[in-house]
């Protein structure tokens, strides 16, 4: 029997996390049966659980791989570009997976503790993120010194939040840059005046 190699196996992990997310946004969590997951993947279910130990460990990945996604791009660009790559992918498939993992992320953050206390850990990384890039930005000269790192961190976090429940609602996605514009513009550094 050919081995197979790291490469190969993580490419197959990879194809199992993209189309279970996409299962587990157009099903729920509960509705994304393993029948649905074997469907959406195209392997059957000793495939699927060679990789991840049970549908809540499948789960968990498909979270913390978005959300280890989302850490390095608040990183290298800011919690307003996570905003941004949202918006732009808004009527792309893709983002429904995305979307529907951060909904059953945060329902089940409501009613789940142990999935709670697990989720703590990838929930603090996303905000040392975006302190730690509003940090550097302050230091660049680029971000407003008028207000706490902390209360800058929140405002976007709400924002964020905010636009994630708009597209969660249906609401069009529409033109939403120059409000995400906004929000920018308002963790910016403004300019003196006679500058």
């Amino acid at each position: 029997m050919p081995r197979v190699s790291q490469d190969q196996l993580d490419a197959r992990r990879q194809e199992i996390l993209a189309a279970a997310r996409g299962c587990f946004a157009r099903h729920g969590y509960e509705g994304a049966t393993v029948r649905r997951l074997e469907e959406a993947t195209g392997l059957s279910r000793g495939a699927i659980f060679h990789h991840f130990r049970d549908k809540d460990s499948l789960f968990l990945a498909v979270a913390e791989d978005d959300a280890a996604t989302m850490v390095e791009t608040v990183a290298r660009n800011g919690l307003v570009q996570v905003m941004r790559e949202l918006l732009e992918s808004a009527t792309s498939p893709d983002t429904a997976g995305w979307l529907g993992s951060q909904l059953e992320v945060s329902r089940r953050l409501r009613t789940d503790p142990a999935f709670a206390r697990r989720w703590a850990e990838r929930a603090a990384a996303v905000a040392d993120a975006t302190r730690e890039r509003l940090v550097r930005q302050r230091e660049a000269g680029v971000l407003r010194d008028d207000v706490p790192i902390d209360v800058l961190a929140q405002f976007l976090e709400l924002a964020y939040d905010g636009l994630v429940l708009h597209l969660a609602m249906g609401r069009p996605a529409g033109d939403l840059d120059p409000v995400l514009d906004l929000v920018e513009e308002a963790v910016r550094r403004r300019p003196t005046p006679g500058s």
